[in-house]
């Protein structure tokens, strides 16, 4: 399916909503701490978004009844907020917020570790966040979508661990979730041109053990299957003639 690029309007809106975005991601680092829940934390990014005069763009889709996904240790993504779910010393938590601004979304997560952690965990932490930057390297209008799975699958398993392959990133704009999909490793069936223009979210979800999810009971949030750590990041990009733009930097 060919991506449509958006126009210079268009850019200019997701823009404003992505500037939210990562002022939401920055307040809620003020926030998170040992001992606090993750229902204080979807509290907390509720009001700032709603104060900011935008909507989060999570709450009452596919029903999901929360503004934040908060996603601790072997959760992979979509971690519900839940009476009782603590931060606790040493969990790696994910933080992943959207915002719906000006008829526009926009999306992006980051992953910390809380407390003390150790060199197991920081290692985790920094593949992923440095597979993302890897695989935006070079990315501009004519590259291929498997560009980026490429760049991602390999720096992750040099790196001794798993990308998730049930989920993916994807395209953004007027709808949370647009074509196309981006997956964290190489498919032919994902490989579109990428226009100037055209505006995705790339995510690579990591997994210290393999890379199998299971889908929690709660119906939401998403485990690794065997128990073991897993590791988030994502950003909101807008591709140019010559590059890339990270709207949630």
């Amino acid at each position: 399916m060919r991506i449509i690029p958006k126009s210079a309007d268009e850019i200019k809106k997701i823009k404003a909503s992505s500037a939210i975005v990562k002022s939401v991601l920055d307040h809620l680092e003020e926030y998170l701490c040992v001992g606090i829940s993750s229902l204080d934390l979807d509290k907390i990014a509720h009001d700032y978004i709603v104060k900011r005069g935008a909507k989060p763009a999570f709450l009452g889709y596919g029903g999901f009844p929360a503004s934040l996904c908060v996603s601790i240790n072997d959760e992979v993504v979509h971690g519900l907020p839940k009476e009782g779910k603590v931060v606790r010393c040493g969990d790696v938590v994910a933080l992943d917020v959207g915002v719906y601004y000006n008829g526009y979304n926009s999306d992006a997560g980051r992953t910390y570790i809380v407390g003390r952690g150790n060199e197991h965990k920081q290692k985790l932490v920094d593949t992923t966040k440095n597979s993302l930057y890897v695989g935006l390297k070079n990315i501009k209008a004519g590259s291929r979508v498997g560009d980026i799975s490429k760049a991602i699958q390999k720096t992750v398993e040099a790196g001794g661990y798993s990308v998730v392959r049930d989920l993916t990133g994807h395209g953004i704009g007027k709808k949370l979730h647009e074509e196309p999909s981006i997956p964290n490793f190489f498919h032919p069936r994902y490989n579109q041109i990428l226009p100037a223009g055209a505006t995705i979210c790339v995510e690579p979800m990591v997994n210290a053990g393999k890379y199998h999810v299971v889908l929690d009971i709660d119906g939401f949030t998403y485990k690794s299957k065997d128990g073991s750590l897993s590791a988030f990041y994502e950003h909101c990009i807008v591709i140019l003639s010559d590059g890339i733009e990270i709207l949630t930097s």
